[in-house]
């Protein structure tokens, strides 16, 4: 009877992202009827279709023992570039898009660069290159949103006659990165350059080369989120992605992400999203404002730090 405790214990200690989950759904199935509608849910997967990619990015950066504060300008600089292509040039919208992708890679490049090779706190740089990235889509954007609601490929893009592309697009990417994280050896080289940089380093392998290429998958995925965004409002401005940062540092640490690096997994860090998502969600169906769910948002940060610290001595205790 009492290893069946233990068990129940040490399940509980393991899955408390999707225990809390499971319990905050059922929470905001019983306190809204609106809740469970198909057109509700289908609301929260075509808003969660960019910030999960977001939180995917932070992810690498947090493995590695970094964090990536530049992401949110990434998503509203790459979806400027994009939109004003499409708006002012004409462009088709796979070249646009890959230009915006190419502006997140270059970002991550540089940011990168700094923290891997010039020594530079990630924390620092990344504070930089969000001032940079937020002045950059100003400039762009020409301090307006830029609207593409004419073109026709992006009305498509988070239509339902298409089957809601961005939401087929985020669940392929959660798919691939899910399956680079536990059976490519990049993948699990990067768990392990986080506390053991050192060790790693010693094996022959340069730890500053995995570190520079996360921060560089971070602004590839920053700038594809910046996009679903984009595509879902069919509009881009240079406030498109203010406070994402936040979120998907929130999302990780939730997810059971350790930020000294070492400790994450890719579904837990969906799910962590997922569930500042039901958060929001619900907030807005009961009418709760916006400035209050900003407060909200930070006591959720506090009492995953703190369930991850509970988390580590009960596992070092075991």
């Amino acid at each position: 009877m009492e290893n069946k405790k233990i068990n129940i214990k040490d399940f509980l200690i393991t899955n408390n992202t999707y225990v809390i989950f499971l319990i905050l759904f059922i929470v905001c199935a019983v306190m809204s009827s609106t809740f469970l509608q198909p057109v509700n849910l289908m609301n929260i997967c075509l808003q969660q279709s960019g910030p999960i990619l977001v939180a995917l990015g932070m992810l690498f950066v947090i493995l590695t023992g970094g964090i990536d504060l530049s992401v949110g300008a990434v998503t509203a600089l790459s979806s400027s570039c994009a939109y004003v292509l499409m708006r002012d040039h004409e462009v088709s919208l796979a070249v646009a898009f890959l230009i915006a992708i190419l502006v997140g890679i270059a970002m991550g490049l540089l940011n990168g660069i700094l923290v891997a090779y010039g020594k530079m706190q990630g924390f620092v740089t990344t504070l930089a290159t969000l001032s940079i990235g937020n002045g950059a889509a100003l400039i762009v954007s020409e301090g307006a949103p830029v609207r593409c609601s004419n073109v026709a490929a992006v009305k498509a893009m988070a239509s339902k006659d298409f089957g809601y592309p961005i939401v087929i697009g985020c669940v392929i990417i959660i798919i691939i990165i899910a399956l680079v994280q536990k059976y490519i050896f990049y993948g699990r080289l990067v768990i392990a350059c986080g506390p053991n940089s050192t060790a790693v380093q010693f094996a022959g392998i340069n730890a500053m080369t995995y570190a520079c290429t996360c921060f560089v998958v971070s602004g590839f995925l920053a700038s594809i989120a910046g996009l679903f965004i984009a595509f879902r409002t069919q509009t881009a401005s240079s406030t498109l992605g203010k406070g994402g940062e936040l979120d998907a540092i929130a999302a990780c640490v939730i997810g059971g992400a350790s930020l000294a690096g070492g400790k994450g997994n890719v579904v837990k860090a969906v799910i962590g999203a997922l569930i500042i998502a039901l958060i929001s969600n619900i907030m807005n169906l009961k009418g709760v404002p916006a400035y209050p769910q900003e407060i909200v948002k930070g006591c959720i940060i506090i009492a995953a730090v703190l369930l991850q610290i509970a988390t580590d001595r009960s596992e070092s205790a075991v």
